[in-house]
């Protein structure tokens, strides 16, 4: 390895360490990697910067900004409501055919967002037998098209800037059809039997950790719990008292309260007006908020910037006009207050928001909202049919080859602004602005991989592998290598990384690349072993009060069935030798 080869290779290796092992986030791993390549003079700043105008990012950004509008209708949430009805195998189908068809033209989180308020809402079937289906199943959607997930659309601005021809809409379709059927069957087959039943009704199964402090004037000192009634409270349990940093627990039901105690409860989040009919006991410090109109659900996402940070250090207040009631992880007892609770991706928890809470720039990049308070208000009812019918038209003759994909989204997002259907401020605050930056630096990066031959370096590496010599062994090769690191890093990341690697093993058998980037994409979408691999599986984790294991029951042989009939299909709709 010459120098440069091996500066770009200890890069490669930083941003996979950083990605998996620490909670440095993508934006900036990506961005510092491209540019320490820039001052080292191993990329000129005009290549580095013609990746952000990159014909596929752009067409993503317009792709992203037009599905606001869908969002704001009302049409998942009534799909939702209409297809949790019959028995449970039943269920299980027309939800994951409906996450699923809706996913392969939208973003899979909204998806995943509005049927989970259905699913949670409904009283027939636990949660926990249906939303690991739900996520899977929308994952699984995405696949089916080019816009389907961001990982398709990133992979054809590599296609796009690596000379080859563009991806159409439905090169993908042959092969995620029959994954798709497949994996659904396999489910209907075996979540009725690995799925937990944790009824909707148990109060296990909806516990969020909630703390009230005993003001200095309150009614409620110098008595014991049981004469204050804590314990007849309906779903709620009083499971710690924090005073002076002593944490006691259990709780007697003669221990006496002081002044200043913190009373830590445990239960169902729904009942927390109970605890309003005790008076000089406030829900958090600063209480001016209406908890019955003003509660919002979310999730702390995998890009959040305010993980691994305790509570007490992080100013909700300033950073989004909320404060936090209540906090949920998985089905982990948390102990020692809400103070100390260092957050962590796919906690959940209960805000209590102001007026300002929806308009703050830096929501999206730290929760997932779910329910309560709505970061954007739905369209009138009488406009949702042409905002859907305007969006199904673009796709249509984009997939017709009549009027490009960014031509259509360009007048359907013009359209929506002139109309009143989307905001410049909408636009403002959602405009993925991290996004961009790190597609950006990872098409750069995967061009100086290339450009110095570590890419070739590392395909070579790979089949030099016993038994990895030939062109369908090269294919498994890069298709588990896009696997293992989308369950490791971000799926996009994944996507990025090993598209060179990919185009160079095509390279050494003088073979058709399409077949390997069909393996990239389709391994960059394969996470279904851990909550933590794609979104939709982290948003699902605490709502539905699973554990680590849940995912691995269901998720390994759904990842097995779904490489199999990957690798079965990719080199048959693409051949490797025309």
């Amino acid at each position: 390895m010459n120098q440069e080869q091996v500066i770009v290779t200890l890069c490669l290796a930083g941003i996979l360490i950083g990605l998996a092992a620490t909670r440095i986030r993508p934006v900036f791993l990506f961005s510092g990697a491209i540019s320490c390549l820039y001052l080292l003079d191993m990329i000129s700043l005009g290549d580095a910067l013609q990746h952000y105008t990159n014909e596929a990012l752009a067409t993503l950004v317009l792709l992203i900004m037009a599905v606001l509008a869908i969002e704001k209708t009302q049409l998942f949430a009534r799909l939702g409501q209409r297809i949790l009805s019959g028995t449970y195998p039943q269920v299980l189908l027309k939800l994951g055919l409906s996450a699923g068809l809706v996913s392969s033209v939208s973003n899979n989180t909204a998806v995943v967002a509005s049927f989970m308020g259905a699913v949670k809402s409904q009283k027939a079937i636990p949660p926990s037998r249906l939303l690991i289906p739900l996520s899977y199943a929308s994952i699984l959607g995405g696949t089916l098209t080019l816009v389907g997930t961001s990982t398709n659309m990133v992979l054809n601005g590599l296609v796009i800037g690596n000379g080859l021809p563009a991806l159409a809409m439905f090169d993908f379709t042959a092969i995620g059809l029959p994954i798709f059927i497949g994996c659904m069957l396999l489910l209907l087959l075996i979540a009725p039997r690995v799925l937990p039943s944790r009824a909707v009704d148990n109060t296990e199964s909806k516990t969020y950790f909630l703390e009230a402090k005993v003001q200095d004037a309150s009614p409620l000192i110098g008595k014991s719990l049981f004469d204050n009634g804590f314990r007849h409270l309906l779903d709620l349990f009083l499971v710690e008292i924090i005073r002076d940093q002593h944490i006691i627990s259990p709780v007697s039901p003669e221990e006496i309260i002081e002044a200043g105690d913190t009373l830590i409860f445990a239960g169902d989040i729904a009942n927390i007006q109970t605890l309003s009919r005790f008076k000089g006991l406030s829900i958090f410090d600063d209480d001016p908020i209406n908890l019955s109109k003003n509660l919002s659900e979310v999730v702390v996402s995998h890009n959040a910037t305010i993980t691994g940070r305790p509570l007490r250090e992080v100013n909700f207040r300033a950073l989004f006009d909320a404060a936090v009631v209540a906090v949920r992880r998985g089905d982990q007892r948390l102990a020692g207050g809400l103070g100390k609770i260092k957050l962590q991706s796919g906690d959940s928890l209960v805000l209590a928001t102001g007026h300002d809470f929806h308009s703050r720039h830096n929501l999206p990049r730290n929760f997932i909202v779910l329910g309560g308070v709505n970061t954007r208000e739905h369209l009138p009812a009488a406009t949702e049919l042409t905002i859907i019918g305007g969006f199904i038209a673009v796709i249509a003759l984009s997939a017709l080859t009549i009027l490009p994909l960014f031509k259509g989204l360009l007048i359907l997002l013009g359209a929506l602004i002139a109309s009143n259907r989307l905001s410049i401020n909408e636009i403002r605050r959602h405009f993925p602005f991290e996004l961009i930056v790190v597609i950006g630096a990872a098409l750069g990066f995967a061009q100086v991989m290339q450009d110095s031959g570590v890419a070739t370096l590392l395909a070579e590496l790979i089949l030099s592998a016993p038994g990895a010599q030939g062109a369908y062994p090269a294919l498994i090769a890069c298709f588990v290598l896009t696997l293992l690191l989308t369950e490791m890093v971000t799926n996009n990341a994944a996507a990025a990384l090993t598209f060179p690697v990919a185009l160079s093993m095509a390279s050494q058998y003088q073979a058709d690349p399409i077949p390997f980037i069909m393996a990239v994409a389709f391994g960059a979408s394969a996470s279904f072993m851990t909550p933590h691999g794609y979104q939709t599986n982290l948003m699902v984790y605490s709502a539905g009060n699973y554990r680590w294991r849940d995912y691995l029951k269901i998720g390994l042989p759904t990842s097995l069935l779904y490489a199999t009939i990957a690798l079965i299909a990719i080199p048959r709709v693409y051949p490797f030798y025309p």
